[in-house]
């Protein structure tokens, strides 16, 4: 299996983890129509619909917009997607991995559903440091930090000097 191979099956890994997820929380746990799960003081299981995009902006109040929403979370999809074919850096592979997965993850919702189906909430008291969100939404942030930290932080190898003897 090649590098780009890896990245690619972790993204689908990503992207199965999230379904299945999902899927707990609807059918087994009927989260729906219970609303909220108490797991920990600082931790709940809640259901949530997001016709949103990222962090809940622009919400989708019609069909077009639902299906606009879709358009463009597939084109920086397949952004992502290319990306990772293209890239060389392992770190950023990975990164890319992460957040394709979460974002087939999200579209998939959106089509079967209409919207995204968000439900780890974690709270202090009333305070939230975080919208209630899942494992895609999970595995986008931490791509999208790695991605950051490592624009940032790694710095690429200088190249040698050529001297010239003349």
């Amino acid at each position: 299996m090649n590098r780009h191979s890896t990245a690619y099956g972790l993204a689908i890994a990503i992207f199965i983890l999230d379904q299945l997820a999902k899927l707990t929380m609807i059918y087994p746990l009927a989260l729906k129509q219970v609303g909220q799960i108490t797991l920990l003081p600082i931790f709940n299981f809640t259901w949530t619909e997001n016709r949103g995009f990222s962090l809940g902006l622009a919400q989708a109040q019609t069909d077009l917009q639902r299906w606009g929403l879709v358009a463009l979370t597939s084109i920086i999809a397949i952004i992502v997607a290319w990306w990772i074919k293209r890239e060389e850096k392992g770190g950023e592979r990975i990164a890319l991995a992460l957040v394709l997965g979460g974002a087939l993850g999200n579209i998939v919702d959106r089509v079967r559903l209409g919207f995204v189906v968000d439900f780890l909430d974690l709270h202090f008291g009333e305070w939230r440091p975080f919208l209630v969100f899942n494992v895609a939404d999970a595995a986008i942030s931490i791509g999208v930090v790695i991605l950051l930290l490592r624009a940032i932080f790694v710095r690429p190898a200088a190249p040698e000097e050529k001297i010239d003897h003349a």
